[in-house]
């Protein structure tokens, strides 16, 4: 990256970074990079137990060199996830977590060969080949967690968590993975309660779905056997229901809802187990709600678990409406961009689960630009495409909206105020493509700098809200941006979150794409709250014309009792409600002297720190048309 091209690119844009995945999709391999194979040993006649998420263990894992040998100077690499609680490999300190031995096991005397290992960083073991070289189908014996207090493992349950071994054959410094390396079983920890979810809203004497699950402390799905006692008015539902070794910790209920009203359900299940139900507002004069999550990250880029095993958690688990999974376009362990077999594998799980009317799934991936901010592409049809951020033809958002010109598609920024890496606002987003962006998720809220749960290393301009000071027209979305198998549940292991409400939208891809287009959307940060808001009878998101005296109307019912409700015009907090802890509040305010160019939204805090923001009101004297696309000035 040359100078001249620093120069020209946003402030905050990470341009290290940059060089260094470039640099390494320029390195050549030598034959020998990633050569071998590798395995867990253990007795064939005794069933291993699976790892307890967040449990310890130790694991003998051998390596068989591959048949253009290791040179001096080569490198062997033990690399655990550095994200999700594995020990760090470490060779200096026997009594402490992570202590971890390398021997020669043959064939053949190790003669002057030495193995020099070393912690080279976060996760990451290296064992250089020293004395002579290693030849083909010689081993190492690597024993992961040999001390006493062994090595702690991934917090998060998934079938198969790599234990990736990566090769530098010829001692260049350029790695290759083995694309087979071992896998763990992690298991969830004992059962820690119920999640109970019901729809946001129904009519009444219409017909609905409770999902029961059992979880972890963290949020893992557990499996728990008996029978659950369900407590419930207003429905026509079982007094209890059975878990069974089929349920597999989880099961949904079919119900009929009787006339309207304030709907939650309690259960106790095996174990002493608990759980209550967000609301649920059965009533034929709301819109409908559906909540889901568009952001999140399997084992195929930088998460835990596989496409489907995420797919199945945020419809049994977390009784999402939607969802999507965005793994990254080029970042984790593996690129998606360079892997079709991964992207193929994506869209098999996608297909499988989309469920139109009960369960829609979005095809989407993560455009990971380290120059102009991070967003996830959503398509819409089923005719999804990789276009990459490493790309040149497509690392510039304008050419990303370019080749998704004509498509079912939108691009959502997101953790635009901070964290990672902040959006470069520089760049007006597309109207057609991007008429949304993401204010919270695990990083925290994006929302503006005066929010509840602000996001990390925090960015000056950078907001939602200062996006809208420039003149933009945005929705606001929450997405969940999980990285732990948990869509829909991120908050349970990191207290942040994020999930999307979309009002009066058909259960499907068109009826999703024509709400997000309209901006009929809110943002929380995990919480299910109910948002309802109109200005002059006009939903979220819309245009309305300037007035002498607007009308505000704002409902809302907390998933926990409501703190206070803000009303955010022009960048001020112009009211502020005090929910006198009430799980309901509602209110109509007059608001003089609305002028072209102002935005109006609300933002309603919880006592336990729930956060629902909806979108935008936008006061424009121009019919509700697109504006022009946004073009390059160079």
């Amino acid at each position: 990256m040359s100078d001249a091209e620093r120069a020209e690119g946003p402030e905050h844009a990470r341009w290290e970074m940059v060089a260094e995945l470039r640099a390494d999709q320029a390195a050549e391999r030598h034959p020998s990079d990633g050569g071998g194979e590798a395995w867990l040993e253990h007795d064939p006649d005794t069933p291993r137990a699976p790892t307890i998420a967040g449990g310890s263990g130790s694991w003998f894992i051998s390596y068989e060199v591959g048949p253009h040998g290791i040179a001096q100077g080569g490198v062997i690499g033990l690399q655990v996830s550095p994200f999700w609680g594995w020990s760090t490999p470490q060779v200096l300190r026997p009594q402490a977590s992570g202590y971890t031995e390398v021997t020669h096991a043959g064939p053949g005397d190790a003669g002057e060969l030495a193995l020099e290992a070393a912690t080279w960083g976060e996760g990451l073991l290296g064992i250089t080949v020293a004395g002579r070289a290693l030849e083909p189908d010689e081993r190492i014996r690597i024993h992961y967690g040999a001390g006493a207090a062994g090595a702690q493992a991934d917090r998060y349950a998934e079938a198969a968590s790599r234990l990736w071994i990566t090769v530098d054959g010829d001692g260049d410094g350029v790695r290759a993975l083995l694309e087979d390396s071992p896998t763990v079983r992690v298991a969830a920890a004992r059962p820690a309660g119920l999640i109970l979810s019901l729809p946001g809203t129904l009519p009444s004497h219409s017909e609905g779905r409770l999902t029961i699950a059992a979880v972890d402390a963290l949020g893992n799905a557990a499996d728990v056997q008996g029978t659950v006692h369900i407590e419930a008015e207003g429905l026509e539902l079982p007094s209890s229901v059975e878990l069974t070794p089929a349920s597999e910790g989880h099961i949904s209920v079919d119900f009929r809802t009787a006339g309207e009203g304030l709907i939650r359900v309690r259960a106790q299940g095996p174990e002493g187990l608990m759980g209550q139900s967000n609301p649920m507002l059965v009533s034929d004069r709301v819109p409908r709600v559906l909540f889901g999550d568009l952001h999140g990250h399997s084992a195929l880029s930088d998460g835990t678990g596989t496409p489907e095993d995420y797919y199945a958690y945020a419809r049994d688990v977390a009784g999402l409406d939607f969802a999507a999974l965005t793994d990254h376009d080029h970042w984790g362990m593996r690129f998606v961009d360079e892997s079709p077999e991964l992207w193929d594998e994506i869209l098999a799980a996608n297909r499988a689960a989309h469920q139109p009317g009960r369960f829609v799934v979005l095809h989407g991936y993560e455009w990971t630009s380290w120059i102009h901010g991070h967003r996830h592409v959503l398509f819409f049809d089923d005719r999804p495409q990789i276009y990459s951020s490493m790309d040149p033809r497509y690392e510039d958002p304008r050419d990303l909206w370019s080749a998704l010109r004509g498509r079912k598609a939108l691009t959502i920024p997101h953790h635009s105020g901070g964290g990672p890496i902040p959006t470069d606002w520089s760049i007006p987003p597309d109207p057609e493509l991007e008429p949304l962006v993401e204010i919270a998720s695990v990083h925290g809220v994006s929302e503006a700098s005066d929010a509840p749960g602000s996001i990390y290393s925090p960015v000056a301009g950078a907001f939602a809200r200062d996006a809208l000071d420039r003149g933009y027209e945005l929705g606001f979305m929450g997405g969940g941006d999980s990285h732990d198998g948990h869509p829909g549940l991120a908050l349970l292991s990191s207290n942040q979150g994020g999930l999307v409400a979309v009002l009066d939208a058909e259960s499907s891809r068109e009826g999703l794409y024509e709400a997000f287009r309209s901006r009929r959307v809110y943002a929380t940060n995990g919480t299910r709250t109910l948002l309802f808001t109109t200005l002059d009878e006009q939903p979220m998101g819309s245009r309305v014309p300037p007035s002498p005296l607007g009308r505000l109307v704002v409902f809302t019912v907390g998933d926990a009792p409501i703190s206070t409700v803000e009303v955010i015009r022009s960048g001020s907090i112009v009211e502020r409600i005090d929910g006198q802890g009430e799980p309901l509040v509602q209110v109509s305010l007059d608001l003089p002297d609305l002028a072209h160019g102002e935005y109006l939204y609300v933002r309603v805090i919880q006592q336990n720190g729930g956060l629902a923001v909806s979108s935008p009101f936008f006061v424009r004297t121009e019919p509700a048309t697109m504006p022009s696309r946004p073009q390059r000035t160079e």
